[in-house]
C-alpha cells in the first residue's frame, strides 16, 4: 500500500556540493520556525530549482500576455467584433491548453520520466513552441478605412495622419469623440455613418444591424450616386487566417503542455520535505516576475502599433485601430524575448541538475532490502496456532 511506496520511493532531489541538502532529510527539519531561514538557503542554493522558477515566470509572462491581448490581436487581424474575437479565442485556447495540460502529465506517467527527462521534455515543448511562435512574420491586412489608412479619395495616408474631414462631410458637423465603426458598400470602412455622409437610416431585418443611406462618401458600386453603410466593422477575407489559426494553437498547445512536467520536476528536485515550501516559492517568483507584469509588458509593446487613439476629453483612452503589421511584428518580438528565455532557462536547469547516485535508483538492492525490512519491522505479528 501507501507505506511500501513510501518506502521504496527514491529521492530525486538535486545533490549539493557541500552535501548540505542532508539536512533536510532530519525527521525533525521545518517543524520550527527556526528552519525557515535555512529552508530557504537550501532553495537558493539549488540551481535547478531557481532556473525552473525562471522559466516558470517565462512562461508565465506569454500566458498571461496573450491571454489579455489574444482576443484584441483576433479582432485586429481578422476585422472581428469584440464579442466575436473573444469567442473566437476561447474556442481556441480551451481546448489547446487544456489539452496541452492533460498531455503533459500524461506523458510524464506514461514513459515513467525521471527527473531529468522531464526537464528535457520541457525543453523540447518550449523549443518546438519558439519555432511556432514564427508564425507572427505573417499578418493579415487593415481592411481600409477613410481618413485613417487612406483618404477619402483613395490614396495611402502614412501612419499617425489622420484625416477624417473631407468635401463630402465637412457640412455634417461630425465629431471624432463618436467611433461608430460602419462598412460601405465600397467595402471602405468609415469613422462612423456622420463621417460617411449619411442622411438617412433604416433596419436590416436579415441580422438587425442598422443600415445608412445616402452617404455622400461612399460612392455605388453598379450605378453612380451615394452609396449605402452598414453598422459594424467590414469582414475581412484574409487568406492567411487558416495558417495563423493553427499555428496560434501550437503555440498555446506547447505551451500548456510543459506546465504539469515543469511543475513535477521542481516537486522532485527538492528533498521530500521541502516539497510544499518549494512549491510556494516557486508560485511567488511566478506571479511576481510573470503573471503580474505579464499583460503590462504585452501591452506596452502592442500600443506602439496603435494607428486611432480613443479621443476623451482631450486625454487619450484605448486604442481603436491597430496597424496588423506592426501589432504582429511586437507580438512576435515579445513572445520570441519571452520563449529564448524560457528555453535557455530550462536548459541550464537540465545542464545543473546533478541526480543522486545511480546506486540508490529503484530496483537497486539496498533500496530493496531497506525496504524489505522496513516492512518487516512495521508488519504486527499474527498469533500462533498453538496460542489459538
Amino acid at each position: 500500500g501507501s507505506q511500501r511506496y513510501i518506502v521504496m520511493r527514491v529521492s530525486e532531489a538535486h545533490q549539493l556540493k557541500d552535501g548540505s541538502h542532508k539536512k533536510a532529510s532530519d525527521p525533525d527539519f521545518g517543524k520550527t520556525v527556526k528552519d525557515l531561514p535555512r529552508s530557504v538557503l537550501l532553495l537558493l542554493k539549488n540551481p535547478t530549482f531557481i532556473f525552473l522558477c525562471l522559466a516558470g515566470a517565462t512562461e508565465a509572462t506569454l500566458i498571461a500576455g496573450m491571454s489579455t491581448f489574444g482576443p484584441k490581436f483576433l479582432e485586429s487581424q481578422f476585422s472581428l467584433s469584440a464579442s466575436e474575437a473573444a469567442t473566437f479565442f476561447g474556442y481556441l485556447v480551451v481546448p489547446a491548453g487544456g489539452g496541452g495540460t492533460f498531455l503533459g502529465g500524461f506523458l510524464v506517467n506514461k514513459f515513467k520520466l525521471r527527473c531529468s527527462g522531464i526537464i528535457k521534455l520541457c525543453l523540447l515543448c518550449t523549443v518546438l513552441s519558439l519555432l511556432a511562435i514564427l508564425i507572427f512574420f505573417i499578418h493579415c491586412p487593415n481592411m481600409p478605412m477613410a481618413g485613417v489608412t487612406q483618404t477619402y479619395e483613395g490614396s495611402a495616408l502614412p501612419g499617425g495622419h489622420l484625416n477624417l474631414t473631407a468635401a463630402c462631410n465637412s457640412e455634417c458637423g461630425c465629431l471624432q469623440e463618436t467611433y461608430s465603426p460602419v462598412c460601405g458598400s465600397d467595402d471602405v470602412m468609415y469613422y462612423s455613418p456622420c463621417h460617411a455622409g449619411c442622411k438617412k437610416v433604416s433596419e436590416n431585418l436579415r441580422n438587425g444591424k442598422k443600415v445608412y443611406h445616402e452617404c455622400s462618401c461612399v460612392e455605388k458600386t453598379l450605378q453612380p450616386g451615394p452609396g449605402d453603410v452598414e453598422a459594424g466593422k467590414c469582414t475581412s477575407s484574409c487568406a492567411k487566417r487558416p495558417l495563423l489559426l493553427f499555428f496560434m494553437f501550437v503555440v498555446i498547445l506547447f505551451t500548456f503542455l510543459s506546465s504539469i512536467p515543469a511543475l513535477t520536476a521542481t516537486l522532485r528536485c527538492v528533498s521530500d520535505r521541502q516539497r510544499s515550501f518549494a512549491l510556494g516559492i516557486q508560485w511567488i517568483v511566478v506571479r511576481t516576475l510573470g503573471g503580474i507584469p505579464g499583460p503590462i509588458a504585452f501591452g506596452s509593446m502592442i500600443d506602439k502599433s496603435c494607428l486611432l487613439w480613443q479621443d476623451q476629453c482631450g486625454e487619450q483612452g484605448s486604442c481603436y485601430i491597430y496597424q496588423n503589421s506592426a501589432m504582429s511584428r511586437y507580438t512576435l518580438i515579445a513572445g520570441l524575448v519571452y520563449k529564448v528565455l524560457g528555453t535557455t532557462f530550462f536548459l541550464v536547469a537540465c545542464l545543473l541538475y546533478k541526480p543522486p547516485p545511480t546506486e540508490s535508483a529503484p530496483g537497486s538492492s539496498d533500496a530493496s532490502e531497506n525496504g524489505n525490512s522496513d516492512l518487516q519491522e512495521h508488519k504486527p505479528s499474527l498469533p500462533n496456532e498453538e496460542d489459538i
